[in-house]
């Protein structure tokens, strides 16, 4: 049974429609709907067009698995980025938030996901043969594992790394800890763990 009351069967489906966005319960979407009805159409309609025209052309890259418009995202089509390095990534959202460090040149994988067995979620969903592929037919020195510091990101790091042992190329997996700015006593123990056991030898 419906949570929300309108007078229009158009409302109601636009309301479960926006239902579909993640955190938006229905009186969100009420909320949502509402808004646009009374004082944003102009904006309503834009929202529409782009939906329909983002869900109609963008596909996957071939090459990294990356949103695209094209069969080679823009990254993948770079010649000038380090062909060497490779960083295994969950979202497109993660590719976004290294590139915006400036600090990584190497080329992207992405595996839209974790390993999640109960979900359903194994090495075929993740593109796993794809990336292993890749990584045979390029010069790949170094494979960043820069899934999420979750369980299911540590098993996914953890399946990967030992299916490139055999390959002798070097596994390596982003550093976990303290963040900058963060007080230790509201830092939580696990995060606190990791940045005990990778400590560094400090230069004077």
């Amino acid at each position: 049974m419906n949570k929300h009351i309108t007078f229009s069967p158009v409302i109601d489906h636009l309301i479960e429609c926006l239902r579909v966005l993640p955190g938006v319960g229905p009186k969100s979407a009420q909320r949502i709907a509402f808004h646009l009805l009374e004082r944003n159409r102009d904006g309503g309609f834009k929202l529409s067009d782009a939906l329909k025209e983002t869900m109609s052309v963008i596909k996957h890259c071939k090459s990294c698995r990356n949103f695209s418009e094209d069969d080679l995202c823009h990254l993948c089509n770079n010649p000038a980025r380090d062909n060497t390095l490779l960083c295994i990534v969950e979202t497109p959202a993660d590719v976004i938030a290294i590139e915006q460090t400036a600090g990584f040149r190497g080329y992207y994988f992405v595996l839209q996901g974790h390993l999640s067995p109960l979900d359903g979620i194994g090495p075929k969903e993740l593109g796993i043969d794809q990336l292993m592929a890749r990584i045979a037919s390029q010069p790949i020195k170094e494979v960043i594992l820069a899934t999420n510091s979750t369980i299911e990101g540590e098993v996914t790091a953890h399946h990967i790394a030992k299916l490139l042992k055999p390959l002798n190329i070097s596994a390596t997996r982003i550093a976990h800890g303290v963040p900058m700015g963060g007080e230790l006593e509201f830092v939580d123990s696990t995060t606190l763990m990791r940045a005990l056991s990778g400590r560094k030898v400090v230069e004077a």
